[in-house]
């Protein structure tokens, strides 16, 4: 049997913001854990106030992004309330060994675009992580976004409330879907009509190309002018 290691564990330290926490923090903390064969693992998460004002609104609170990171097995100890930027005091206090994180700049607090880790990197304690291609905080956020309407009206069927989604959006979304039918169903109607002038007029091909795109742009054309006249009568509110 192999005689257990006398030799005390690696502190390694790793931070970030951990927001919508997905495969790809989970990755970049398995690489800090394996820095070294024997590792302690210690993650810094920014609360809210901190984070709100120097990168954004976050989709999690601070309690939750915690927990998060509590849950992944690769992580040893979570330190709360982490600061944006790592000095020598901060390391000292956790007998912080080397820092973790991908090598990209990002900017501190002093507004002249410094590095965050340019301290650690000057004194040779910074060890290299790799992101993950595909995936981040930002990808999951453009996806909701994106299908917007479609997650809307699937919480309304689980039982949300107009009040929870925003009775105002969701009266917009609402009519635009109304709209965007009556468009396909007008759309089918106009290429029927376009059709049976097309054969009685006996047109060319080139003549009939010509004219359909013309008349199906001019339809599209009111229908994005009834759109802004809806829209603009409609009062917006942030959520």
């Amino acid at each position: 049997m192999k005689s257990p290691t006398l030799d005390p564990p690696v502190r390694v330290y790793a931070d970030g913001i951990y927001d919508l926490f997905h495969f790809g923090h989970a990755g970049s903390l398995e690489q800090a854990k394996k820095s070294f064969p024997n590792t302690y693992l210690l993650v810094g998460c920014c609360n809210d106030e901190t984070t709100h004002k120097y990168k954004g609104k976050t989709v999690m609170t601070e309690s939750e992004r915690y927990e998060s990171l509590r849950h992944c097995k690769w992580v040893d100890e979570v330190i709360p309330d982490a600061p944006w930027v790592v000095d020598q005091q901060f390391l000292d206090k956790h007998t912080i060994d080397y820092v973790a994180h991908d090598s990209l700049p990002y900017a501190d607090t002093s507004g002249a675009a410094n590095d965050v880790y340019e301290f650690v990197k000057a004194v040779g304690r910074f060890k290299e992580t790799q992101r993950t291609d595909g995936i981040s905080t930002s990808d999951i956020i453009m996806r909701i976004v994106k299908d917007y309407n479609q997650y809307v009206l699937r919480n309304l069927d689980r039982g949300y409330s107009r009040k929870d989604l925003g009775e105002k959006r969701l009266r917009v979304n609402r009519r635009l879907k109304t709209l965007q039918e009556k468009v396909k169903e007008q759309q089918e109607k106009v290429g029927e009509k376009i059709q049976i002038v097309a054969k009685t007029a006996a047109m060319s091909r080139n003549e009939w190309v010509e004219n359909a795109d013309r008349w199906v742009a001019g339809f599209l054309e009111m229908f994005e002018e009834g759109c802004h006249k809806m829209l603009s009568g409609i009062e917006f509110k942030r959520g």
